[in-house]
């Protein structure tokens, strides 16, 4: 049987520790974000080179 009470109990623990993220933490997500995204495009452009230079020979 599930377990209302305890979910809810739960629940409440968890909405009571957390807190709204401030500016510093969004300065950071978006830092991380950013670089992912570069990382990303580096490796494709990376990946699409390599493959025109096999296909050309």
């Amino acid at each position: 049987m599930v377990d209302i009470q305890g979910f809810i109990q739960s629940s409440m623990r968890i909405f009571n520790v957390s807190r709204k993220p401030g500016w510093k933490d969004y300065k950071m997500i978006a830092s991380i974000t950013g670089l992912g995204i570069i990382v990303i495009g580096t490796v494709g452009l990376v990946v699409k080179l390599i493959i025109e230079g096999i296909i050309k020979l």
